[in-house]
This record gives C-alpha cells, sequence and structure tokens, in this order.
C-alpha cells in the first residue's frame, strides 16, 4: 500500500513540473551560466569550448619573470611555459546543469538559474615539461658549481688549494615551484617567481688532503722507438691527465680527460689500429697513456668499472694488460676511487721517452701484503700469408709494408702474498687480440706498359720482399730521371746566362 502511495505522489509531481514553464533547452547551455567572465547562454558544447580556450590563449603573451636570487632572470611568455586551460571538466558540469538528473533537481536548478546566474571559475595550466626545459636550458648560465679542494704537486711536496662553495638551480623544486604558483595562484597578469636555489658544497678540507702522501701504485712504460709525432702525443695525452684528484666514489674517465683529438688539444697525426691496419690518426699513441695508468689503477686495487684491449697486440706491456681507448668505438678506460680518502694522479713523461704513472692516498695496506699482476697466454694464432694490396690512385713505386700481427687469446692474474706467500689467484680479465699477416700496399699508376707488367708480375709472386724491390727499382729509376732532367735544366740556365745578347741591325 505504501508503495502504491509513492507512486502515486511521484506521478503526481511529474505531472505538475510538467505543466510549470520552466523548461531545459536541448543541445545548448541554459542561460544565465558563464565560465569567468564568458557567458556561455544558448552555446553549444563545442562552442562553449571553443570561446574559452581562446580566452586562455590571450594570456599567452603575458611575460613570467623566473629569478635565480641575485644571479639572473629567465624571462618567458606563458605560452612558452605551456599554457593551457587547466580545468576542462567543468565544461561537462556546466552542459549537464538543468538537463542530467532527477526531474525535481532539473527543475530547481532551472529556477536557480532564473533567479541568478551560476558562474564556474577558469582555472590555468601549464605543461611542467616545458618549464623544466626553459630552466634547464637557461639556469646553466648562472649556475656557480662548486670548486673542490684540489692537490698540487710540487718538488717540495703537496700543496693544497681551497675549494669554493657554489650556487645552483635545483631543478626539480623550481619546476614544482613554478608549477604550483602558476597552477594556483597566478591571475593572469605579468609576474615574478622565485627559482629554488641550493647551495653546491665543494668536496674536500685541507684536513683529508694532508693525508694524501703514499704512493699506492706506480708504473712506468717506454716509447723509445715512436716517432717524433707519437711521442708528443703520448706526452700531451699524459700532462691532462696530471695532477687530478678524485674523491671517494668519484669515477674517472681516461677518454673524457684527454678528449678531443684534435690539432688544438695538441695533439699530431701517428700511428694507431683500424681495421686490422696502422693508420695515421690524430692522438695516435694516446693509447700507451691509458694503458700506463691502468697498470697503475691495478697496483693501487683501485675499483676498474670500465676496460677494453687493442684489437691487436701492443708491445710496451704484457697481453691482457693494456686498455685501449677510441672514439671511434666509444671504448673508454674507467675507474672509480673506492677508497676512504682522496686520491692524486700524477703523470710524466722523460727525454728518455719512458711514461710513468703514479696514484697517491692513504695506505691502508698491510706492510707485509704484495700484489702482483701475471700475465698469461692461452693461445697463440699464427697469422695468414702475405696480402698485397695494389691501388690504382698511388704512382709506381709508392710502397708501403704493414708488419704480421700474431693474433692471441690471453688472461690477466692478481696473486696477493702475504709474507711472501700466495694468499690468493684471482682472474682480473680475458683479451682477444687479432692476427693480421704482412702486408704491402703498392701503387700501380704508370702510363708506361712494361712497368705495370713488371709490377704486377711481382704481384702475383704473393712476396712483399718481392713487390717492395721492384717498387724501390722503379721509384729509384723515377727519382733518377727527375735528378737528371732537374741537372739538365740548370746546365741549360747557364749556358743561357754565358751567351751574350745579340744586338739589334743598324738601320
Amino acid at each position: 500500500m505504501k508503495k502504491v502511495c509513492r507512486l502515486l505522489l511521484m506521478a503526481s509531481m511529474t505531472v505538475l513540473l510538467t505543466g510549470i514553464p520552466v523548461q531545459a533547452k536541448e543541445g545548448v547551455i541554459q542561460r544565465g551560466i558563464r565560465v569567468g567572465d564568458i557567458d556561455l547562454s544558448d552555446k553549444s558544447t563545442e562552442e562553449a569550448k571553443k570561446e574559452i580556450e581562446e580566452y586562455v590563449s590571450s594570456f599567452g603573451d603575458v611575460q613570467i619573470t623566473l629569478h635565480m636570487e641575485e644571479e639572473g632572470t629567465i624571462v618567458a611568455s606563458a605560452a612558452e611555459l605551456g599554457l593551457k586551460w587547466g580545468n576542462e571538466e567543468v565544461l561537462d558540469e556546466v552542459a549537464s546543469l538543468g538537463r542530467d538528473g532527477d526531474i525535481l533537481r532539473c527543475y530547481k536548478e532551472l529556477k536557480e538559474l532564473e533567479r541568478t546566474n551560476k558562474t564556474y571559475q577558469v582555472a590555468f595550466g601549464f605543461d611542467k615539461d616545458k618549464i623544466r626545459s626553459l630552466i634547464e636550458e637557461n639556469a646553466q648560465q648562472y649556475n656557480q658549481e662548486a670548486v673542490n679542494a684540489t692537490l698540487t704537486k710540487t718538488e717540495a711536496g703537496f700543496q693544497i688549494t681551497e675549494g669554493q662553495m657554489g650556487k645552483v638551480v635545483d631543478t626539480e623544486a623550481s619546476v614544482d615551484s613554478v608549477y604550483a604558483y602558476l597552477t594556483e595562484d597566478w591571475d593572469g597578469s605579468a609576474c615574478d617567481v622565485d627559482l629554488v636555489v641550493k647551495v653546491d658544497e665543494p668536496q674536500g678540507t685541507a684536513e683529508s688532503l694532508a693525508q694524501v702522501k703514499d704512493v699506492l701504485g706506480t708504473f712506468t712504460t717506454s716509447y723509445s722507438t715512436s716517432g717524433g709525432s707519437r711521442s708528443g702525443n703520448v706526452s700531451n695525452g699524459c700532462s691532462l691527465i696530471n695532477g687530478t684528484t678524485l674523491y671517494p666514489g668519484e669515477e674517472f674517465s681516461t677518454y673524457e680527460a684527454v678528449a678531443p683529438f684534435t690539432e688544438a688539444n695538441g695533439y699530431g697525426m701517428a700511428g694507431s689500429y683500424l681495421n686490422g691496419q696502422v693508420v695515421d690518426s690524430l692522438g695516435g699513441g694516446i693509447c700507451q697513456v691509458s694503458t700506463t695508468l691502468y697498470n697503475a689503477v691495478l697496483r693501487a686495487e683501485l675499483e676498474v668499472t670500465e676496460r677494453y684491449n687493442h684489437s691487436m697486440i701492443v708491445t710496451y706491456v704484457d697481453p691482457s694488460a693494456d686498455a685501449a681507448i677510441a672514439e671511434s668505438s666509444g671504448k673508454d678506460f674507467k675507474f672509480k676511487n673506492n677508497l676512504e680518502y682522496p686520491i692524486y694522479i700524477e703523470g710524466y713523461t722523460t727525454p728518455e721517452k719512458k711514461i710513468t704513472f703514479t696514484i697517491y692516498g692513504v695506505e691502508n695496506r698491510d706492510s707485509n701484503r704484495e700484489v702482483e699482476y701475471e700475465s698469461v697466454v692461452l693461445e697463440r694464432i699464427a697469422p695468414d700469408t702475405e696480402v698485397i694490396y695494389t691501388d690504382a690512385s698511388l704512382p709506381l713505386g709508392y710502397c708501403v709494408v704493414q708488419s704480421a700481427h700474431v693474433g692471441y687469446k690471453a688472461q690477466l692474474w692478481k696473486v696477493v702474498k702475504e709474507n711472501g706467500v700466495e694468499v690468493s689467484r684471482e682472474q682480473v680479465n680475458s683479451s682477444s687480440y687479432m692476427k693480421a699477416p704482412r702486408s704491402a700496399t703498392v701503387g700501380v699508376a704508370t702510363e708506361d706498359p712494361g712497368a705495370y707488367n713488371a709490377i704486377m708480375a711481382a704481384v702475383a709472386t704473393n712476396s712483399v720482399d718481392e713487390v717492395k724491390a721492384v717498387a724501390k727499382a722503379y721509384k729509384d729509376a723515377a727519382a733518377a730521371a727527375a735528378a737528371q732532367a732537374e741537372a739538365e735544366a740548370a746546365a741549360m740556365a747557364a749556358m743561357a746566362q754565358e751567351i751574350p745578347p745579340m744586338e739589334a741591325p743598324a738601320e
């Protein structure tokens, strides 16, 4: 009975409300609804959305200035910071007002709109990624990075240079701060916003650096057979590393320390390995620097984080004791200071063409403990027979010979002794070196068919020495012919100077 009564009551209310002239308009927003200063009466949702977006966009040129205390400012427009409509969901509420829901609620909403306008607020939105990019691209010029305390080794000992405190923009905190202000407090007018600046503390104190005085590891290699350019590269690379102070936990990249390989950075053309050949390149010989440093690092027992062997064997250290770096292949030698105190890297070369790296720190290892490194060759791979390459772009007589390289598979082992007795043996690395045959590149460009046939016949013997001999004979002959021609030209010039000029006939 109660259920029947409720149904009758609802039916009666429906009849009564249907008779009231208040009625929602279909397909448009009700009259009396505003979003900000925009009257949306009788507009479709598409029209309303477009009008609100245009209103928000009208603030795109407003200037917003980001401050880094007294260091500098970054000026941008609101559009550059990703200005957008921040509360688009309000449009759904606007469109449903007086239309969606039970009939009594709709009636009440429409009657309310007859008495007074209903106004919704426009919220501004911004793009965090654009704010972050703007800060990252522009704040760097104002950052004052801390300068760590450093060591300098002199004849009198170590000198300490105190560090300097810096100030840098905290990018993520600044992004959050700027975004919060613009989306919560910004009124659409030009404004100033402070970036979050943090103190950048320098590493190192005079007290900790004063303890750096013990030799942790040292190693020397010789480059006495190197020419002037390669010797210069070794010396230059060594000088770029010398004087490095590395704090606990810091990683050192040899490539970053010695690059770029340019004349402006002190490098010349010298031989280096490339695809089984020795070719001239800027910085050739730099791998002897990284290899010498690698061996000093091993003896200091620092943590090696990246190391590669050469493509072919080198002669200045045992197999598997090398460390190659190369710009083209991305090879680098990296290590980390895994000790409790800073370390100092000293590097120098001598007139006798020796390079030495010494790593100083605080010695905490037992005095009866000794570390050695053993190279173990697992396999020796003989090179193939000789190879001869002809080059029609090079003149007859040109001949460059590359020595053969034996291939190797090797390992390096760390051996620890206490009181002269071996207590542990650990494999450090394994290396594979490619083999390469003895080869010759010979020029065959000539207009003399006989000479061409002679050099090609030598090539057919597949003997580098035969090709070398024939090429040399033609090179010597060409040089002799050139010298003869030069002598004859000089003689003709001398004769011309001795003959008096002819007198003109009398008229």
